[in-house]
């Protein structure tokens, strides 16, 4: 018979391979200054790398996603790493800014692998509650990663510099490649052998078609957009607008991932994942609304960080539940479920980060938190139904009561 990994092996694998692809993306940010000067490259071009890496977690997604499906979660997950370390190779003997930004397509894409894998694994091994207790766990890491990254990467920088970034990452990499050889199949042979290429699509098809889980991948999608307008915008707010150093900026961005980290672990008590969801995707919007009209009037710091904590708060709070929520509709699928819920956070991410940059900074944060949190709620109700719906609101008046 098969020995099983630990719970505790499970837990300490997964939670690393979900903070993986933030670090991959983020860990450098403070570095990219000398970043330019060491290549010779402007601003722009020294973006690029950040630019490719989100266009990697991306497309990696939608990659290893299915091939996951097709031939289990190990191999992929092995084939992931072994990209990685080439690829983080590669990037510190780049002889130029387009090599760099070449390669770091390439170490998104695998990073992609692990934030997809993890999803799955945690999907193949839990039911229910205690599924929604791992992603609680998965979830908390997955909304601290992407603030806590440049962090750690700003304590090192200027020690060791980007190449000692890089090198950070490649340790990290061995160390995962290392579990991953441990790490025993989670998925049962007999679904590995009966999925086929053409069934690849059809289980994309069928994903697509799905209309509660592409609400629930929709909703993620638009708290993701929060997350990244937060952190596109408060470097320039905190340290530009209100003129504190980088080191308050810093403890901000520690605090406020404390914040996302206690909602996603805390969602696990709510009575339903619903509720957890919906709770949620409410606060965000009436918050949103409060944070906009406060950076629209010219609030001080601390309203615009209280505003703010609290904001992010609501937010953690759906990234367990939704998550949970959208991998139990499809789990006959769930690399590909995966895949899709990961590729679009990432995309919407994308898409919104340079939208806080548009005219006044704090004029377009405040809206792109109201537009998001907007977009949140009104695809949680799609996803729940009218039924769900009076359901949660007649649960928490008689609680209430």
């Amino acid at each position: 018979m098969k020995k099983e990994n630990s719970k505790f092996f499970l837990l300490l694998l997964l939670g690393m391979l979900t903070a993986f692809g933030p670090f991959v993306t983020d860990m450098y940010l403070p570095s990219l200054p000398s970043m330019g000067e060491y290549f010779s490259a402007t601003s722009s071009q020294v973006q690029l790398g950040l630019t490719t890496s989100m266009i990697g977690l991306a497309v990696g997604q939608v990659l290893f996603g299915p091939l996951s499906d097709r031939y289990g979660r190990r191999k992929p997950l092995i084939v992931a790493m072994w990209m990685f370390l080439a690829s983080t190779l590669l990037c510190l003997f780049s002889q130029d800014i387009f090599q760099f930004a070449a390669f770091r397509l390439v170490q998104g894409i695998a990073g992609a692998g692990g934030i997809v894998i993890s999803r799955s694994v945690a999907a193949d091994k839990f039911t229910g509650r205690e599924l929604a207790k791992m992603l609680a766990v998965i979830g908390a890491i997955n909304g601290v990663a992407p603030v806590a990254a440049p962090i750690v990467g700003g304590v090192f920088t200027n020690l060791i510099g980007w190449k000692g970034i890089f090198c950070i990452l490649l340790g990290l990499g061995v160390i995962l490649l290392a579990c991953s050889y441990r790490f025993r199949e989670s998925l049962p042979a007999e679904r590995c052998s009966m999925a086929r290429f053409s069934d690849m699509f059809h289980s994309f098809r069928m994903v697509l078609s799905d209309r509660q889980y592409m609400a629930y991948v929709l909703q993620f999608a638009f708290a993701q957009g929060v997350l990244f307008a937060y952190i596109a915008s408060s470097p320039f707010i905190i340290q530009q607008h209100y003129g504190y150093s980088p080191l308050v900026f810093s403890v901000c961005f520690a605090i406020n991932a404390m914040a996302i980290g206690v909602a996603a672990a805390l969602s696990v008590r709510f009575h339903r994942a619903l509720s957890s969801t919906l709770s949620g995707c409410v606060a965000m919007l009436v918050l949103a609304l409060a944070e906009c009209l406060a950076l629209m009037h010219g609030c001080s710091f601390w309203v615009y960080e209280a505003l703010l904590f609290a904001l992010l708060f609501g937010m953690g709070l759906t990234f367990t539940s939704t998550t949970a929520l959208a991998m139990e509709c499809q789990r006959s699928n769930a690399g590909m479920a995966s895949a899709l819920l990961g590729a679009m956070g990432f995309a919407l991410g994308g898409i919104v980060s340079p939208l806080v940059g548009l005219g006044d900074i704090m004029h377009a944060t405040g809206l792109t938190f109201v537009v998001c949190s907007l977009g949140s709620l009104s695809c949680a109700l799609i996803a729940l139904g009218r039924r769900r719906v009076r359901l949660y609101f007649s649960f928490s008046t008689s609680q209430k009561r």
